[in-house]
């Protein structure tokens, strides 16, 4: 199946929270690439959020991941999220809401509200990491029936993702467009997300180049040895070598495996 299965979808059509206009960059969207299923609503579907160090987002790391989603079977959602000037807390505010999103419109989708992953590349794996420490089982009594929906994912996949925003390991530029130049220490612990692992975050596919120039390795190593000591269980995959944002990387064979066993991981998970 090429191209989106249907129109963006706004998730919040009458404004979101903290937003500062009115343009496509304050109104976040899914666009939703949606495969044929049998029927059974038993399959997942995976929401993909592109990187960009919080202040772009990267095209090569969304419609193409999408799309490659598609042809292993599993529907996806592209997450259009707020990037500077917004900072923390607008973009997990979006993952957040594109999970219960889903979540509530699964069965009109034939997808299982059960099996909802989410995966990231760079700063966008930052955003991931976030949804996947910081989350809750949704508002029963609250008026929107999307926000009664729990915002927990049910996989995540990292790929070459920033998780720390400590230093030496974090990514400057992403940490100041998250938190700004004068980061609050204790916003910088809360959002660094090896120290925010517990037993109940999702399983977790991650994987990184060990060479990384822009996103040091120390990222993906630390959180998996985070979900190790909780008991989560995870996928890591480290190469030798490959430039950071690589995305499929259909230019090196080596790394392109990726998706070789990234996909063999997530049918576990998703069909």
């Amino acid at each position: 199946m090429a191209g989106s299965s249907q129109q963006l979808v706004e998730l919040w059509p009458e404004g979101a929270p903290l937003a500062a206009g009115v343009t496509d960059e304050d109104r976040p969207a899914l666009t939703p690439y949606l495969v044929d299923g049998d029927g059974s609503g038993s399959k997942g579907a995976v929401i993909v959020c592109p990187g960009g160090g919080y202040g772009m987002r990267a095209d090569h790391e969304g419609e193409p991941i999408a799309l490659w989603l598609n042809s292993i079977g599993i529907s996806a959602f592209v997450l259009r999220y707020r990037v500077a000037p917004y900072q923390y807390p607008a973009a997990l505010l979006d993952v957040q809401r594109a999970i219960r999103y889903v979540r509530l419109h699964a069965a009109d989708w034939g997808i299982a509200e059960n099996k909802i992953g989410v995966l990231g590349f760079s700063a966008g794996g930052h955003l991931v990491s976030t949804a996947g420490t910081h989350y809750d089982a949704g508002k029963p009594e609250a008026a929107d029936p999307i926000e009664r929906m729990s915002c927990r994912p049910d996989q995540l996949i990292l790929c070459y993702p920033v998780i720390t925003l400590q230093s030496p390991f974090t990514h400057e530029g992403s940490r100041i467009n998250l938190l700004g130049e004068q980061p609050d220490p204790a916003m910088i612990e809360q959002l660094s997300g090896e120290l925010q692992v517990t037993p109940d975050t999702p399983p977790t596919f991650l994987w990184h180049t060990s060479d990384d120039g822009a996103v040091p390795v120390e990222n993906s190593l630390n959180f998996a040895l985070a979900l190790r000591r909780a008991g989560v269980p995870f996928d890591l995959h480290v190469y030798e070598q490959g430039q950071h944002g690589l995305g499929l990387a259909e230019s090196d064979p080596h790394v392109a495996n990726w998706t070789t066993v990234c996909g063999l991981w997530l049918k576990r998970y998703q069909y």
